[in-house]
């Protein structure tokens, strides 16, 4: 049984009848509770649902050219439905038969609908007079089907009568009757029966016609599917297709190919072969029976309905073979292997496979050998097969068949991994075959996960694809070289410099670099078909109906949308060559401007940005939330002609003069607000003045006048204040300017006369205190009691420097690429930058207008506030053009302060090593580095370290005690005036490691083996932080680190066999183990010598001479004293007169081994193991993925990159 290839699924109530849309991927489905569903089949979305039938809906069908749907049901009634999207609603109901509706359908050319019903009759509707113009009768039981034929005047309809009718309308055609609904005596000189086929058992459920031969394919209870063939004047059985175990609901043949497909009762959908009238696929369902189905007229597109709902699926995949190298494209279509030239379009075949398979299936894959000109195919069918064959250099007429000199074995994959080696991936008993050219193996591999697809990996390698990860495999070494988690991979696509690769699934798509050391993932709610990169780095892939484009970091985009899906082979420039479903070479031309900007921004290419901006038309909302989102909306502003969302970006990238451009078009007071907002922050007073004199606001105002030291135009403002008739305004005013009379004038004005007396006190102005005694009818008498202030010392402070023709000074900083070439939102071409004036005679002149203004009104009406004094057009409009003068060219107006790069932030620019980002402060890159170079995953032991070293390359001097230090940052190359060289002093280096180490010997060698473990791990994790200048440096750090690895295993071996006699005195045998395996250390000579007498004595003492004679002869092969020399020959004697061991135990000189650092137990040669990627000790491989026990900072197994390269 074959496994069918499911396009889309959806589950509801029984499915009595379905009908593909012709052009767009719509399908409609008739339900038995009574509803019509409108299926996106290639979304997988429900679009609409039609519910005015009572009972189970039968018969549904779409219009071939228009947008009508039309529905039949156990209600007698046929509905015709508008299925515009913006008007989908039932149009007009046929009333007529009188009994359950079966089928319906409307005429390919004619206005007419066909329908079938259980009251025996066929009905042809006119469906735009909206009349039945025939009746068709005959049949003596429920009519199941009736069908118009493709191109013919002819209907075949089919009954429970056991019969099969053949009708001729073509006298319908000539004389449509234009009589009414009721006149039926004339209907039946229109059509006659043509045909009835006897020859089924029972009733028969569906009949249809051949879209181009003679023949009709009828499907009945009776379990056969019989195939009956017309003339012009007989009709006759040709022949039966026997296979269904219980009735045959439909049967149907391919529009394309030479196949019949039929389901039934028996829950299965049947293919067969129409010319051998054999089964040759079978899809079954469990618990579902098949009611009806229905074919695509164009697609190679089923749909089946059953008990729970329906299926759109495939016979065939439709994706064709292809291979590209160089500018030619290999691929299969219709048996043949051809080629076609990108540049010049020629298109020949070279190649027949019409042979390979029985029966011929197209085939899978395609993998093409450029050095041998010779191509791999592989088919699915018998279990999967793969044909090797040579192209030949030129076609001269005949073409020859890949079965003439071709080379056949079974696989599930193949392809070419070198010049003359291809390999087979045998998925059933999960095998990787490694062939050569005369189709021998050379090389058998077990993959390390279960395998479903292998792809090429680059040379020697290959990519296996299992159910949720991809692994990079290298074929020579026979190991992994990275995994990735991903869905399982449908299709591998490498970029032409093979730096990068593309693993396509069926809803993800995986962009990784070629050690898959990195990646980003794009994930897509439809399906991904094919993708190609584009010659700037640029993955083009293709879904059902987009060209989408991804970024190498992630970003994605649609490039256009598609009528029907395509294969992509190809992107050069605005092209994108592709294959269709027929296979038949296409080009498509698309803009690739949008990701090409994007990809420029990413680089911070800004020659290309620039030439992008003046050579195309980039517009849209998309544009712009991407260039606010990465960070340049100085750029976004080009783009922008909508005025507010120019203001906005103007803001946000601190260009105040296009926001002052903008705010007077919008005029807006939250625009003006923003803007002097704004301009404060940039210190630019003049223009925030402007923004505040638009607004009015005369209290910030006033605050500013005071803050730039503009005692002028606070007199001005008291002017505009006393107009206003705002008391609270007239005092702050006097407050900021220092004036002493307006603020005592204010008081008494508003009633305060106490407040009043004692500011002209305390201010030493006696005669105007004493007045405003008399004015409130008081003596000093009654004062007396106010208790006496000193003379007041508020004054204002005085003007040092006036600022207030000045803006306020920015830090200078080097003009950037864009100030120079986007100048006032817009490119900047040969005119000059337009400036706005805001001079302080144009602001001044401003202020003497609104004083004018306000003293011009004598009463004002308190209920205004003092706020709307704008009320005249006029005036207002004089106002305007007041300020309308443009700010002078100031150098000190700018986007902003920018600070430069701190000397941390250049130190971890500049560095690849952790020891600069840690003495950066950066510690989370630092971290970061040190996992990716060595596996470091507990960072625990190392913040000791950290801050040390943090602490020693800095330095802070008090220079002022009142003041916070000065930081000085401690360079390694004082000497280097270039920012992108300065490093951080070396805190640690070799030397000092060297002395730790040499500390740890002096511990080994007076017997202090805990200190010295302790000395080894320090060395260890100081050495992680010891910056290599030289390969020299490179190969002592390296060899530095495996001395401390091995005398800090071998101090761990020796702590454990001690731990080992003092708790467990009875396990003899493992003691022994430890105190052989401590003498296989790499150790100096003075320290091995120790490890071989200490293993000497144990054995002894054990009784096992004979190999503690060997060690004894290991000892004399390292020349010791003249005493340990005597005793070493005293136990080679003992062990020559009694030459075996007490105790047997795991240990075999001969064989080389390396020792476990967990377990302390041998890892023999050629046994598998995984190493610590830092100090390369070796574990048994079910560690792998633990914490290091030896050192406790690494990921035992982890990938890491290394040592970095020397600077």
């Amino acid at each position: 049984m074959s496994v069918m290839l499911t396009k889309f699924e959806s589950k509801s109530n029984r499915v009595k009848g379905l009908a593909f849309h012709p052009t767009q991927p719509l399908l409609a489905a008739a339900l038995h509770n009574g509803s019509v569903q409108l299926w996106n089949y290639r979304m997988g979305v429900l679009v609409d649902r039609f519910e005015e039938h009572e009972g189970p809906v039968r018969g549904v069908a779409i219009h071939p050219t228009r947008a009508l749907l039309v529905t039949g049901g156990d209600d007698y009634k046929i509905r015709v439905w508008d299925l515009r999207p913006q008007n989908r609603r039932c149009l007009f109901t046929l009333h007529g038969h009188l009994d359950y509706v079966r089928t319906v359908q409307f005429h390919h050319d004619m206005p007419w609908i066909l329908s079938a019903s259980d009251d025996q009759t066929i009905r042809i509707w006119n469906s735009t007079s909206r009349n039945c113009i025939a009746i068709l009768t005959g049949h003596s039981h429920y009519v199941m089907s009736a069908q118009f034929h493709p191109k013919e005047d002819l209907i075949v309809s089919t009954s429970m009568d056991q019969t099969v009718r053949v009708w001729d309308i073509s006298g319908l055609r000539k004389n449509t009757p234009g009589s009414g609904p009721n006149n039926f005596e004339t209907f039946d000189t229109f059509s006659t029966v043509k045909y009835v086929l006897e020859g089924h058992d029972r009733g028969v459920n569906f009949a249809s016609f051949h879209p181009s031969l003679p023949l009709i394919v009828s499907a009945a209870d009776d379990r056969t599917i019989k195939i009956w063939r017309m003339s012009e004047t007989k009709a006759w059985e040709v022949d039966s297709c026997r296979g269904h175990f219980n009735n045959v609901s439909n049967a149907l043949f391919h529009p394309k190919h030479e196949l019949i497909v039929s389901c039934g009762e028996d829950k299965t959908v049947r293919v067969w072969d129409l010319a051998k009238r054999t089964a040759i696929q079978t899809f079954r369902r469990e618990h579902d029976r098949f009611w009806v189905l229905a074919a695509h007229p164009t697609l190679n597109l089923f749909a089946a309905g059953h008990d729970s709902g329906l299926i759109v699926f495939k016979l065939e995949r439709e994706r064709p073979a292809f291979s590209v190298y160089a500018d030619t494209l290999f691929y299969v279509r219709d048996k043949y292997v051809r080629s076609y030239d990108f540049n010049t379009g020629s298109d020949i075949g070279l190649l027949s496979v019409r042979k390979f398979g029985s029966p011929y299936v197209p085939p899978r894959t395609l993998s093409y050998n450029p050095a041998e000109r010779a191509v791999v195919v592989t088919i699915s069918s018998d279990n999967g097969l793969y044909e090797l064959a040579t192209l030949p250099a030129q076609t001269n007429g005949e073409v020859k068949d890949s079965s003439v000199d071709g080379k056949r074995g079974t696989a599930h994959s193949a392809i070419f991994v070198a010049r003359n080696r291809f390999a087979a991936l045998q998925k059933t008993n999960q095998l990787i075959e490694v062939r050569d050219l005369s189709n021998s193996v050379v090389k058998t591999i077990k993959p390390p996960v279960q395998t479903n697809e292998i792809f090429y990996g680059g040379t020697a390698c290959l990519i296996l694809s299992s159910t949720s990860s991809v692994i990079l495999y290298d074929l020579q070494q026979e190991r992994v070289i990275a995994e990735l988690n991903s869905p399982p991979v449908k299709y591998v696509t490498w970029s032409s410099d093979g730096q990068l690769v593309a693993l396509m699934s069926k809803h993800t798509v995986t962009i990784a670099n070629k050690n898959f050391s990195e990646n980003s993932l794009i994930h897509e709610t439809i399906r991904i078909k094919s993708g190609a990169w584009d010659d700037s780095g640029v993955f083009i892939y293709s879904t059902l109906n987009h060209i989408k484009y991804c970024l190498p970091q992630g970003d994605q985009g649609v490039i256009c949308t598609l009528d029907n899906p395509v294969y992509l082979t190809r992107i050069k420039g605005k092209t994108a060559y592709c294959l269709d479903r027929s296979a038949r070479p296409r080009t498509i031309t698309f803009e690739p401007t949008e990701y090409r900007f994007k990809l420029a921004l990413l680089r911070n290419n800004h020659e290309e940005i620039l030439h992008l901006i003046r050579t195309s038309t980039l517009i849209g909302q998309s544009i712009i939330a991407y260039l606010q989102q990465k960070g340049f909306p100085e750029i976004a502003l080009h783009f922008v002609q909508d005025k507010n969302t120019r203001f906005d970006l103007a803001i946000e990238c601190g260009n105040l003069d296009v926001a002052l451009e903008t705010a007077r078009a919008i005029d807006r007071p939250e625009c003006w607000d923003r803007l002097a907002q704004q301009a404060l922050k940039q210190g630019n007073h003049k223009i925030a003045e402007k923004a505040l004199q638009q607004t009015k606001n005369f209290d910030r105002l006033s605050f500013l006048y005071m803050a730039v030291g503009s005692t002028e135009k606070l007199s001005k403002m008291q002017k505009i204040a006393d107009a206003r008739g705002d008391p609270m305004s007239r005092f702050h005013n006097a407050l900021y300017a220092g004036d002493v009379h307006n603020r005592i004038a204010v008081l008494r004005d508003v009633g305060l006369y106490s407040l009043a007396y004692l500011t002209a006190k305390t201010n030493g102005l006696e005669d105007q205190a004493a007045e405003i005694l008399e004015v409130a009818g008081l003596t000093e008498a009654d004062v007396d009691d106010v208790p006496s202030f000193g003379q007041s010392t508020l004054k204002s402070p005085p003007i040092i420097t006036s600022t207030q023709n000045l803006n306020w000074p920015l830090l200078s900083g080097a003009e950037s690429f864009w100030d120079r070439a986007l100048a006032n939102g817009h490119l900047d071409v040969d005119g000059e930058i337009p400036r706005v004036d805001t001079s302080g005679g144009a602001l001044s002149a401003a202020l003497d207008d609104w004083a004018k203004e306000e003293e011009s009104h004598d009463a004002i009406d308190p209920e205004e506030g003092g706020w709307e004094l704008d009320a005249d057009a006029a005036e207002t409009e004089e106002q305007e053009d007041e300020f309308e003068d443009a700010v002078d060219d100031d150098d000190s107006l700018g986007a902003g302060a920018a600070p430069g790069v701190s000397e941390t932030e250049l130190w971890v620019r500049n560095s690849p090593f952790a020891a600069d980002h840690v003495a950066a402060g950066s510690f989370e890159s630092a971290m970061q580095l040190l996992n990716r170079h060595f596996g470091i995953v507990n960072f625990a032991p190392l913040k000791p370290l950290f801050l040390s070293t943090y602490r020693s390359s800095h330095v802070y001097l008090s220079s002022i005690a009142s003041m916070p230090p000065v930081q000085l940052h401690v360079r390694r190359n004082p000497s280097e005036s270039s920012s992108s060289r300065v490093l951080p002093v070396a805190v640690r280096t070799l030397a000092t490691v060297r002395a730790e180490l040499t500390e740890g010997f002096r511990f080994v060698s007076g017997n202090k083996l805990h200190e010295a473990r302790a000395a080894f791990r320090s060395v260890l994790q100081a050495l992680l932080l010891v910056i290599v200048s030289s390969d020299a440096d490179a190969k002592e750090w390296r060899d530095t680190v495996t001395t401390a690895r091995e005398y800090l295993l071998g101090v761990s071996i020796e702590l454990e066999r001690r731990r080992v006699m003092q708790e467990e005195p009875d396990s003899v045998r493992r003691g022994l183990e430890l105190a052989a395996y401590f003498t296989h250390c790499q150790l100096q000579p003075a320290h091995m010598q120790i490890a071989l007498r200490s293993a000497i004595g144990v054995f002894a003492k054990a009784n096992n001479h004979a190999t503690a004679a060997k060690f004894a002869r290991r000892l004399l092969d390292l020349n010791p004293d003249p005493k340990i020399v005597a005793q070493a020959r005293q136990r080679i004697a003992a062990g020559d007169r009694n030459p075996r061991d007490a105790v047997e135990i795991l240990y075999d000189e001969f064989t080389e081994f390396e020792i476990c650092a967990a377990t302390f137990t041998p890892i023999y040669k050629k046994s598998p193991l995984v190493r610590c990627p830092y100090t390369d000790a070796a574990y048994l491989p079910e560690l792998k993925g633990k914490l290091d026990p030896l050192i406790e900072l690494t990921e035992i197994g982890a990938t890491a990159t290394g040592l970095p390269a020397p600077r």
